[in-house]
C-alpha cells in the first residue's frame, strides 16, 4: 500500500511576510522556486502513480519544478480566507483577540465545516490509487493540514495542531490498519 505525500507550495511573497493567502494567486518568489526544485530528489525516490494539485498557480509551479505532472484538482485549493486574506494573524488579533482561522473561520470565507467535504472528496479520490503506490497532493498550508486531520480521523479544525513551511513534504500511511501520520514537515 502506497503513502499519500503531501507537498505545500514554495515561498510566495505573503508566506514570506505572514500574510494570509486563500484565494489570491500569488507565484513563487525566487526562493520559493529554488526550494520547489528541491523537493525533486525526494519524490523521485517515491513509487509515485499519481499525483493532484491545487489549481493555484503557487502549487502549480511547485509540482512542475518538483517534478510531477499532476491532475488539477479543485477541492486542493487553498482555505478561503475572505476578509483576512492578505493581513497577518497578528494584525487580525488587534482587532478580533481570541481569533484562531480553525474554529473561527474568515468572515466572508469559509469555515472548516465547508472545509472538511473537499477533504473527504480529495481522500475518496485517492485511496483506490494507494494500492498501486504513492500518490502526491501538491496544495497549501491550511487545506493540506485539514486534510491531514481527516486522514486520521479528526474533524478538519484539528489540522490546526500541526505546523506545515513552505516546500515541505509530509507523509500520511497505514500502520496495522490504521491511518497514520508517518512523516511531518521535513526537508
Amino acid at each position: 500500500m502506497g503513502d499519500l505525500l503531501l507537498v505545500r507550495h514554495g515561498q510566495t511573497e505573503w508566506s514570506a511576510n505572514g500574510r494570509h493567502t486563500g484565494l489570491t494567486d500569488l507565484p513563487l518568489t525566487d526562493v520559493g522556486e529554488d526550494q520547489a526544485r528541491a523537493l525533486a530528489p525526494r519524490l523521485a525516490e517515491r513509487p509515485v502513480v499519481a499525483a493532484f494539485v491545487s489549481p493555484l498557480q503557487r502549487a502549480r509551479r511547485t509540482a512542475e519544478l518538483a517534478g510531477l505532472s499532476p491532475q488539477v484538482d479543485p477541492d486542493l485549493v487553498e482555505w478561503d480566507k475572505g476578509m483576512f486574506e492578505g493581513r497577518t494573524t497578528h494584525d487580525i488579533r488587534d482587532e478580533h483577540p481570541d481569533w484562531w482561522l480553525w474554529t473561527d473561520g474568515a468572515p466572508g470565507g469559509e469555515t472548516w465545516e465547508q472545509v472538511q467535504p473537499r477533504c473527504e472528496r480529495t481522500l475518496d479520490r485517492c485511496v483506490p490509487l494507494l494500492e498501486q503506490g504513492d500518490v502526491a497532493l501538491v496544495g497549501h498550508g491550511h487545506s493540506l493540514r485539514a486534510l491531514a486531520a481527516v486522514w486520521i480521523g479528526l474533524p478538519a479544525f484539528q489540522g490546526g495542531l500541526f505546523t506545515m513551511e513552505p516546500a515541505r513534504l509530509s507523509v500520511l500511511g497505514t500502520y496495522r490498519g490504521h491511518r497514520v501520520v508517518k512523516e511531518w514537515d521535513t526537508l
